[in-house]
């Protein structure tokens, strides 16, 4: 008998049917492997694109979540500090005779005012009634007389941002004393009328103040108003101030800040691109050292930016 055999390979062929055989191989087997990376290509770009939105929500939460804490809490600082230097200023003008009594510079101080029945003491008014004079404090119209000179006095107040100094204005009673120091004197007015935004304050008493803020709320849609008499002869109004009240400017938006807010965003914008290089090509400690304190400033700026585009009595 004889031992069988191993099974041999059969020879490669080399007719027309082998040639077909091959290409038909080298063909398919491209579609065999690039059929799972064309499966799997959807899915992970749904994943990068999830996750760059989910990105983009957490940061502008952020932003939004910092411009409220802003809001609450860091403007009343940022008013107590300038309420500190303005009343150092002022109270040197006063020893010196120089405080202005006629027109002065936007967000210049022109009166100390004290209301003791709402806690409000010593408190510096500046001139001017935009959103970024009233982040300094309660603000003086210029088209009315300064307290204590003939005719209206109007007084604009934050009611809920910067420190609110207005916040509790309709505690006020018929009888309470409001006090009032200017370059001319001490003024004592007394409370007697309220109104709102559809009910305007009206006195025929020509010699009177009225301080105006927002009614209470995140969003304010109206005005509250309380008038007072002034106790007393008036202080005549020099380089020709008007006794009478013009039109009312309450609730209005500082739009000119709509330029610098773009401006500082785009510094803003710079910056973190810059501070991202930085991260990723020199020392990282280093990097987080010199760019935080930037960034923070600058972003500083776009809140206050977009803090005075808000109605001015906020």
């Amino acid at each position: 008998m004889t031992a069988p055999t191993a099974p041999t390979a059969a020879p490669a062929s080399t007719g027309s049917s082998g040639t077909d055989d091959t290409v038909v191989l080298e063909t398919a087997m491209p579609a065999v492997v690039d059929e799972p990376s064309v499966q799997s290509f959807g899915p992970s770009r749904r994943r990068r694109l999830l996750l760059q939105a989910a990105w983009a929500t957490t940061l502008l939460s952020a932003l939004l979540l910092g411009f409220a804490v802003y809001l609450t809490a860091l403007s009343p600082l940022q008013e107590a500090h300038y309420q500190a230097a303005a009343y150092r200023t002022f109270r040197y003008q006063l020893a010196q005779a120089t405080a202005p009594v006629g027109s002065a510079a936007d967000g210049k101080p022109v009166a100390i005012i004290d209301i003791p029945k709402i806690g409000l003491h010593h408190v510096v008014v500046v001139e001017g009634t935009t959103g970024r004079d009233l982040m300094r404090g309660p603000g003086h119209r210029r088209d009315t007389a300064l307290p204590g000179q003939a005719g209206v006095s109007v007084l604009f107040g934050r009611g809920a941002s910067f420190g609110s100094p207005f916040g509790r204005l309709s505690e006020l009673r018929v009888g309470d004393q409001i006090f009032v120091s200017t370059g001319q004197g001490q003024f004592t007015y007394t409370v007697n009328i309220y109104g709102d935004g559809t009910h305007p304050v009206r006195d025929p008493d020509p010699d009177r103040l009225v301080l105006t803020t927002s009614n209470s709320g995140w969003i304010p849609t109206s005005t509250v108003l309380v008038g007072a008499r002034l106790s007393g002869d008036p202080q005549p109004n020099p380089q020709g101030r008007p006794a009478q009240v013009a039109a009312d400017h309450a609730l209005a938006q500082d739009i000119g800040a709509l330029a610098a807010f773009q401006l500082w965003g785009a510094a803003l914008l710079g910056a973190v691109l810059l501070a991202t290089l930085a991260v990723r090509y020199w020392v990282r400690r280093a990097a987080y050292l010199t760019f935080t304190p930037i960034l923070a400033a600058l972003l500083w700026a776009c809140y206050e930016n977009v803090a005075a585009l808000l109605p001015n009595l906020y």
